[in-house]
C-alpha cells in the first residue's frame, strides 16, 4: 500500500483555505503554515485588545481542514459563524474566541491549535509561521497624487491589501521573527510543499519573509509547488500579469527554487511567457482546469485535489 505524501501547505486567508480542502482529499499527511499578520476585523480586535496572534487566518485553515460529514459540517459552520449585534461582539467570530479561548487556558500556541483541530476532527495540523504577531510594512508607489513617482511606506496587513497605491516590496516588522519550531520540523520532514494561491503580498509572500522558515524551505528535500492566483487582486497586484506573480516572488525569496508551478487554463494570457519565467525559476509549468465554474477568480478545491494528486504522482 503506497503511503500518503507528507505535505506542508503554505499561506493565509481563502486562497490557503482552498488549497487546504483539496490537499485533505489527496493525503492524510497534510500540515498548514499560515501567516499571522492579520490587523483587521475580529483577529485585529483580539491582537490589539489581548495582545495575541491573530486567530482569523488559523481559523479558516482549521474550517478547511474539517471532513464532510455531520459533524465536520457543523463544526467548520460554528467556527466561521460571526457575531451580529450593535455591541461589542459584532462581527467577531466565534472561532476566533474559541482559539484565543484556548491560547489562553494552556499558554501555548501550537497546544491551543492542536485541541481545536481534534475537536473538530480535522484532517491536519494548522501552525503559526511564528509565535509572535508581526506586522507587514510595504513600499507603495503613488500614494501622493501630487508626487506619482514617490514611494511611501504603508504599515499594516489591512492596509496593504486595500492601498489605493502600487506596492513595490514589502517587509515584516520585526524583521527576524521567531518560526514556530513545529513548522520548521513539518517543512523538513516533508515530501511537498504547496505555496499558494492566496493574497500575493499579505498571506503568500510573507511565509518566505521568516529568515528560519525561508531557510528551511531552501533547504528542504521536499519539492516545491506554487500555486498561481486567477488573476490580479484590487489593491494588491492590480496590473499583475501570472508572469509578475512568479517575478515579485522571487524578488523576495531570491534563493528558493520552485519545482512546479501550476496555473489555470482560463488565465493564462502567454503561455510561452509564463513557461520561461517558470523555467528561470526552476520550475516546470502545468497548466490546469483548476478555477470554479460558479465563483468567479475562486478556486475549485475538486479540481485542485485532482491536479494536485496527479502531480504528487
Amino acid at each position: 500500500m503506497t503511503r500518503s505524501p507528507k505535505v506542508v501547505a503554505l499561506g493565509g486567508g481563502h486562497g490557503l483555505a482552498a488549497s487546504l480542502s483539496a490537499l485533505r482529499h489527496v493525503t492524510d499527511q497534510l500540515t498548514a503554515v499560515v501567516t499571522v499578520a492579520d490587523n483587521g476585523g475580529s483577529s485585529g480586535r483580539l491582537r490589539q485588545e489581548l495582545g495575541v496572534l491573530p486567530p482569523g487566518d488559523l481559523r479558516m485553515a482549521l474550517a478547511a481542514l474539517c471532513r464532510d460529514d455531520e459533524w465536520g459540517r457543523t463544526w467548520a459552520d460554528v467556527l466561521q459563524h460571526r457575531f451580529r449585534s450593535n455591541g461589542e461582539l459584532h462581527d467577531h467570530a466565534v472561532g476566533n474566541l474559541l482559539i484565543v479561548a484556548l491560547w489562553e487556558l494552556l499558554g501555548e500556541a501550537v497546544d491551543g491549535l492542536d485541541w481545536v483541530a481534534r475537536l473538530l476532527g480535522a484532517q491536519g495540523r494548522v501552525l503559526p509561521m511564528s509565535a509572535v504577531p508581526l506586522d507587514i510594512t510595504a513600499r507603495v508607489l503613488g500614494l501622493d497624487p501630487a508626487h506619482p513617482e514617490a514611494i511611501t511606506e504603508i504599515r499594516g496587513q489591512a492596509e496593504v491589501a486595500t492601498t489605493e497605491g502600487h506596492v513595490v516590496d514589502v517587509a515584516l516588522d520585526p524583521a527576524d521573527p521567531p518560526a514556530c519550531p513545529e513548522a520548521l520540523v513539518a517543512i523538513a520532514e516533508a515530501d511537498w510543499v504547496v505555496v499558494g494561491p492566496g493574497s500575493w503580498f499579505t498571506s503568500v509572500i510573507p511565509n518566505l519573509l521568516v529568515p528560519e522558515l525561508s531557510r528551511a524551505l531552501e533547504q528542504t528535500g521536499a519539492r516545491r509547488l506554487l500555486t498561481l492566483n486567477l488573476g490580479e487582486q484590487k489593491g494588491e497586484t492590480d496590473g499583475f500579469s501570472p508572469e509578475t506573480h512568479l517575478e515579485v516572488l522571487a524578488a523576495h525569496a531570491p534563493d528558493l527554487r520552485i519545482d512546479v508551478v501550476l496555473a489555470d487554463t482560463g488565465h493564462v494570457p502567454d503561455p510561452e511567457s509564463l513557461r520561461r519565467t517558470a523555467e528561470s525559476l526552476g520550475a516546470e509549468l502545468v497548466i490546469a482546469d483548476i478555477a470554479d465554474d460558479v465563483r468567479d477568480l475562486h478556486h475549485a478545491p475538486d479540481k485542485l485535489a485532482k491536479v494536485y494528486r496527479e502531480i504528487f504522482a
